[in-house]
């Protein structure tokens, strides 16, 4: 058995639960996003653990697009996949998507938050903060990115928003830092059949290098939605009521994992969804618990949005007559456990807004008339020559 594969979980919404409110294709949009990022992450062959939550990194990207304009806004289009959608559209669809996702099986607990943080003395367009408050509900705060506790204030929502399973996504703020806009995702549902704990027991699970470790393996028979397809087999796990599953794709040892990863994209994953049919069968599935971080800053500039990233270049006009702003960075967190009973997922992102000159409170001083000067020694505050210019 290969490294278990796991895609988020919230880019994976079972068939037919898109929200169609504006008629926009908000959640292919997500997924053929997700993929590609997932892929680009992963371009050298994977060799560790990931988890992304595309539905939260685009609703991060979203929120930072109404602040854009033109070749920046068409950028983050392309590399969203929502270029051609007007952004009234776009964002009436994040708010139905968000609204139709959040308490829609009474035995998940699915819980969305977005927030800015704007550094004080930095102004922002009211109709870009009319916007994210609107279509976001993002709260809104202004701080003093110079405190100290500022970064703990922003880390204290990250912990509140993610049940504590996420304990930060800001360590400091740098004096170029004007903005930060942030999603939090949190997901708990149990299984819709739960895995009997008296089967659990170990396992092997073969490494990618081919060695071996010593597993928890959780077993469960009964009828699932199978598909055998080309080189790999893939099942559906139901949560709660059934608006949630967890889908886990196994690759045979011909294909290999970074072969599966080579077909993931949005095509295939409705094909794949399509070709589940009810089977008898078994499964096992290893317990196990994980957490991931990363900066997308590298990859989101691959996947044609260096333009936002650049201070020369980015246009965000729309979020501050004031120039030279740009996305200095992209922060990605997640943490997901899988047990016996359910599972436990969430995920944290955060763009940060970087300008280039800060504004300062500007002072004059013409020395243009007699003065007092003095030459101190910094260390101990010795006066070695006091003086006064009355003429010079």
């Amino acid at each position: 058995m290969n490294l278990l594969l796991i895609l988020s979980l919230f880019a994976s919404p079972l068939r037919g639960t898109e929200s169609k409110a504006s008629g926009v294709s908000l959640v292919p949009a997500k997924n053929r996003f997700g993929f590609k990022l997932f892929c680009a992450l992963v371009e050298a062959g994977i060799k560790h653990n990931l988890l992304i939550s595309p539905f939260s990194i685009t609703t991060a990207l979203s929120m930072t697009n109404n602040g854009a304009a033109g070749e920046t806004r068409a950028a983050m289009a392309r590399c969203l996949e929502i270029e051609g959608v007007n952004l009234d559209e776009l964002n009436e669809e994040e708010k139905s998507l968000a609204a139709g996702l959040q308490n829609s099986d009474a035995r998940v607990q699915l819980l969305i938050a977005n927030s800015l943080w704007a550094r004080k003395g930095v102004a922002f367009k009211s109709e870009f903060l009319k916007r994210v408050k609107q279509f976001y509900q993002a709260e809104a705060t202004v701080l003093d990115f110079a405190s100290r506790d500022a970064p703990d204030k922003i880390n204290g929502w990250v912990r509140q928003k993610t049940r504590g399973r996420i304990d930060r996504i800001v360590n400091q703020i740098t004096p170029e830092v004007v903005l930060f806009l942030i999603n939090a995702v949190y997901f708990k549902g149990k299984w819709q059949e739960e895995f009997d704990p008296k089967l659990t027991a170990e396992s092997d699970f073969h490494l990618i290098e081919g060695t071996t470790e010593r597993v928890l393996m959780m077993s469960r028979s009964g009828r699932f939605d199978y598909l055998l397809g080309e080189g790999f087999q893939a099942v559906a796990l139901p949560y709660g009521e059934g608006r949630f599953s967890m889908v886990v794709l196994l690759p045979d040892e011909s294909l290999g994992l970074n072969g599966l990863i080579l077909k993931l994209n949005n095509e295939n994953w409705q094909r794949w969804q399509a070709g589940l049919v009810s089977r008898q069968g078994e499964v096992k599935l290893p317990r196990f618990k994980m957490e991931y971080e990363q900066s997308l800053k590298e990859v989101l500039k691959r996947l044609d949005m260096a333009v936002a990233f650049d201070l020369e270049r980015a246009d965000f006009s729309e979020m501050s007559s004031q120039s030279g702003i740009a996305i200095g960075d992209v922060k990605h967190k997640s943490f997901i456990e899988v047990n016996e009973e359910g599972t436990e997922a969430a995920a944290v992102t955060s763009v940060e807004m970087v300008m280039s000159a800060l504004p300062v409170d500007r002072f004059r001083m013409v020395v243009d008339h007699p003065f007092i000067f003095a030459i101190q020694d910094n260390a101990t505050g010795a006066i070695i020559f006091l003086g006064a210019v009355v003429k010079p």
